[in-house]
């Protein structure tokens, strides 16, 4: 059983923040969800609806939050995700989750990043020289943070698996269990 460590805040997409949650835990890993403060956070639901030339966002169910960034103690995890929504736009400004995802990064531990989730370890640089899905709007974004955007439903580059949201989960949730599982037999 891997400890996985989920990094989220307010607007995070409900499915990319609660699917990785039961996956998971029905894989028999133990899922622990950090945020600003501990008080849950308010997830939304993106859709796409016929005549928007982007997705809508309306308040969808709140997550339990286990601890806060500043008492996440990196070392006691052996895998990290950051789901996508708004959140990421603004927990990536947080010293704390910096110290964390550097954490995972610099040791080769499995990172799965869903939809706007890439734009946390691009912002710290993390990213330069990997390959990555994303949201494909911030295409633009992973390519100045030095990486190769792929638009596809499950990228794999070494431990860091990727995705472009929450359609894509199903592949993205098997190939990041299999990335675990790789990593816990090492």
């Amino acid at each position: 059983m891997t400890r996985v460590l989920i990094l989220t805040g307010d607007a995070a997409e409900e499915l990319d923040a609660m699917y990785p949650v039961f996956r998971l835990r029905e894989g028999g890993h133990e899922a622990v969800v950090a945020a600003p403060t501990t008080r849950p956070v308010k997830l939304v639901v993106h859709d796409f609806e016929p005549g928007w030339d982007a997705y809508t966002e309306k308040p969808g169910h709140q997550l339990p939050v286990d601890l806060a960034f500043a008492d996440v103690h990196p070392e006691d995890y052996g895998a990290l995700v950051i789901p996508g929504g708004r959140a990421p736009e603004y927990i990536r400004t947080d010293p704390d989750v910096a110290r964390i995802v550097r954490h995972f990064f610099e040791r080769g531990l499995p990172v799965g990043t869903i939809c706007h989730g890439p734009q946390v370890p691009a912002a710290l640089g993390l990213l330069r020289g990997r390959t990555t899905a994303a949201f494909p709007p911030l295409k633009n974004d992973v390519e100045l943070a030095g990486a190769v955007f792929v638009d596809a439903p499950d990228v794999v580059d070494g431990t860091m698996v990727s995705c472009r949201g929450w359609p894509d989960l199903p592949e993205w949730s098997r190939a990041f269990m299999q990335v675990l599982e790789k990593n816990e037999s090492r």
